[in-house]
């Protein structure tokens, strides 16, 4: 008999583990249109409204939208509406035309579609509302990126989800009992069968690295990295192979390539900080397959769990604390201890925790790539015995990090966020 407390981590994972193509903030739209045309025959709207909360409207102002080569959410909303698939969850968009684009795109220069700002304290909201000959079909998603919570025709609700229902689809550690401890325990006693799956992550990520490093998307930071290591400038080392693989991952993500991404906790960057740079390592360290699973999810679920302590969408970077759970894989792959693991995130988080958000864009590759160099320079300091501890924020108990940066991101930060909206809206 299974485990049950295995059981409901590995059910965590597969919860906040998953697939997306493209930004998950526009994309959360896009999939929101698609479900709101469901209540209609005709694929074309006659009018589009999408009410978005601010940090969701931050993270879709400036990233580009996968197969449309445009960036926003009017495009995102119009092609989900017109072509996007529904059942495909994050990849809605995944079979895209050339097409549909221009008809989007026809949409939106014929003012049928509107974006507003949504009054609410969610901090992931979209509410869409699709009118085809004068009726209404509305859809509003709260939460996460693709939960339902509400669907309605003409004001007359089809679809409510009780609290049970919101409970389960939310993306919350819930009632599992989780710390960084039990995390290591379990990523490396768990049956191996039980997480091989969590290699999908490297495959797709580490694609979607290599489409960044062979084309130019965005600022192309890897692929700048690939050419001046080839060129002699920067050295073949671990440290500019972590950055290059990581960063043109981000570069290809944000810059619209047609590749899903294996997101954590909502964030395809996030999923990319924490599966790149630990697959990096492990080729580094001749790990096999099984021991690069195991890495995989010590970093994945230790990122889900670090970020369980403040919003799922704030004025904080979250490769921060991604990359702090990278960290400690990367220390496991080396064959370092438990304590190593934890100096290893008391280093990430005393080094780059001030990294801000400031809304999903081409130089969010600028900020994987910073905070996966402090993962590998901050394993490094760990299997040397060096940690800070009981400095600033970080405290000499791990665990009490943890909740001070939660502390920091949910109190410290909620004006920070309000100002940078203000900001990039002005």
């Amino acid at each position: 008999m299974k485990n049950t407390s295995h059981q409901q981590l590995i059910e965590l994972i597969r919860k906040a583990v998953k697939p997306a193509l493209g930004c998950t903030e526009p994309i959360s739209a896009a999939y929101a249109s698609a479900v709101a045309m469901q209540a209609f025959d005709s694929r074309t709207p006659d009018r589009l409204d999408v009410y978005v909360s601010g940090n969701l409207y931050k993270n879709a102002m400036g990233v580009f939208v996968p197969g449309t080569g445009r960036t926003g959410l009017h495009i995102a909303s119009a092609t989900g509406a017109l072509a996007g698939k529904a059942e495909k969850g994050l990849e809605v968009l995944a079979d895209i035309t050339a097409e549909d684009v221009e008809k989007a795109q026809r949409l939106i220069d014929e003012e049928r579609v509107f974006v507003h700002q949504a009054q609410t304290d969610e901090f992931i909201y979209c509410a869409v509302t699709a009118t085809c000959n004068d009726v209404e079909s509305s859809v509003i998603i709260s939460g996460s990126h693709t939960n339902i919570v509400s669907k309605s025709v003409d004001g007359v609700a089809t679809f409510i989800a009780d609290a049970g229902e919101k409970a389960a689809n939310g993306l919350t550690v819930g009632d599992v009992a989780i710390d960084i401890r039990t995390i290591y325990t379990f990523a490396t006693e768990v049956a191996y069968a039980d997480i091989c799956f969590i290699l999908d992550a490297a495959k797709l990520n580490t694609s979607l690295a290599e489409e960044g490093i062979n084309n130019h998307y965005g600022l192309a930071v890897g692929k700048m990295i690939h050419e001046n290591i080839q060129s002699g400038i920067l050295s073949d080392d671990l440290n500019n192979r972590v950055q290059m693989y990581a960063s043109a991952a981000s570069d290809a993500r944000m810059g619209g390539a047609t590749l899903p991404a294996m997101s954590n906790y909502g964030s395809g960057n996030q999923g990319i900080a924490a599966t790149v740079p630990v697959t990096v390592v492990a080729k580094h360290y001749g790990a096999d397959d099984e021991k690069l699973a195991r890495a995989l999810v010590m970093s994945h679920l230790g990122a889900i769990y670090i970020k369980s302590h403040y919003p799922p969408l704030s004025a904080f970077c979250g490769n921060t604390v991604t990359s702090a759970a990278a960290s400690m894989a990367m220390v496991y792959l080396s064959g370092g201890t438990f304590e190593q693991c934890c100096y290893a995130v008391q280093n990430v988080l005393s080094d780059s925790s001030g990294m801000v958000c400031d809304g999903a864009k081409s130089s969010c590759a600028l900020k994987v790539c910073t905070a996966s160099n402090v993962a590998v320079r901050s394993f490094l300091m760990a299997i040397q015995d060096k940690a800070v501890a009981g400095q600033g924020i970080v405290a000499h108990d791990i665990e009490q990090t943890i909740r001070n940066v939660g502390q920091l991101v949910s109190h410290g930060m909620a004006d920070t966020d309000v100002t940078i909206l203000e900001i990039m809206s002005a």
